[in-house]
């Protein structure tokens, strides 16, 4: 199981951007994924998270500005991201609790980072 994160990039602040991150490999089924991010000399915190139900949850800094979303048929999750602060600066990461084939339970999987850069 590999997770693609991409859309990373440098913008703006006030600006928006949109990440990606797609699940490929042996899935049986994806219960979660969600978004997390680490600036420089802080630890990785949560973003948001979605169910395979659609249930959501964000971190309180970013309510309001970002949204998670998922296309189950293309196990891809997104997360639109708008009204952006250096604050958000950070690389991004993406996970995934996922079920692969021939296992009884899920397991965390996670993308490479991919480098957020809100500045003027």
């Amino acid at each position: 199981v590999q997770l693609q994160a991409s859309g990373g990039g440098l913008v703006q602040p006030g600006g928006s951007l949109r990440l990606s991150c797609a699940a490929s490999g042996s899935i049986l089924v994806i219960k979660a994924m969600g978004w997390y991010r680490q600036a420089p000399g802080k630890q990785r915190e949560l973003v948001a998270t979605i169910t395979s139900g659609g249930s959501t949850n964000y971190a309180d800094s970013v309510k309001g500005r970002f949204t998670i979303s998922r296309d189950n048929a293309k196990n891809t999750v997104y997360l639109q991201m708008s009204s952006l602060k250096p604050e958000d600066t950070a690389v991004y990461y993406c996970n995934g609790f996922i079920v692969p084939l021939f296992r009884a339970a899920g397991m965390d999987y996670w993308g490479e980072g991919t480098l957020v850069t809100v500045s003027s």
